[in-house]
């Protein structure tokens, strides 16, 4: 509750142009909005920068919250859009046929039942960008394959199909994680 007042109050100086409230704003609100990012960045780096670019475009557009629903959650369609424009204007989208496997996975005994969010994150942002993006719509932001394909300019199938090759990789890339957990466990 504390929390919702506070982010109120920092809103509410956003909207009247306060610097201070800004900065108080985007510190309460980064770290999480960074994860966000994350899932759609190949690095950290990236990841960073569309915060920034989001948190810029959130701040032009203050006047544009209607206050209908959670203030984080506007903010978080922000980042995601932003991350996707992004992507839509630096690569097109391609279908990767051949997955090459990308380094090998931690030595360490890891429960694929209790599977970590941390470890669950890394194995997504393997996959390669189309595939990434496709998966955390659908998976992780609940769009429907039509809104996907709007978003990032292809057809409903492609998103299907995308979606369905992602989910196989990942499904092989926890196969490969449990497999090596049981061989630990055993030796």
């Amino acid at each position: 509750m504390n929390t919702d007042i506070n982010l109120n109050r920092m809103w509410e100086g956003c909207l009247q142009n306060d610097r201070k409230q800004q900065e108080a704003l985007y510190r309460a609100l980064a770290p999480k909005m960074l994860a966000v990012c994350m899932r759609y960045a190949n690095d950290k780096d990236e990841a960073q920068d569309i915060l920034q670019e989001g948190f810029i475009k959130m701040f032009n557009n203050v006047h544009k919250y209607r206050g209908d629903g959670n203030l984080e959650g506007w903010i978080r369609r922000i980042m995601v859009h932003t991350a996707i424009s992004r992507y839509r204007k630096l690569k097109p989208m391609v279908l990767v046929e051949d997955m090459a496997e990308e380094g090998a996975m931690s030595s360490a005994a890891q429960n694929a039942n209790n599977l970590e969010v941390n470890d669950l994150m890394k194995l997504i942002q393997q996959l390669p960008q189309a595939y990434r993006s496709v998966f955390n719509m659908y998976a992780v932001e609940g769009y429907s394959h039509q809104e996907i394909g709007n978003k990032l300019g292809i057809t409903e199938l492609l998103s299907r199909t995308t979606l369905y090759r992602a989910r196989n990789i990942l499904k092989g890339k926890l196969s490969k994680l449990t497999s090596r957990e049981q061989y630990y466990m055993a030796g």
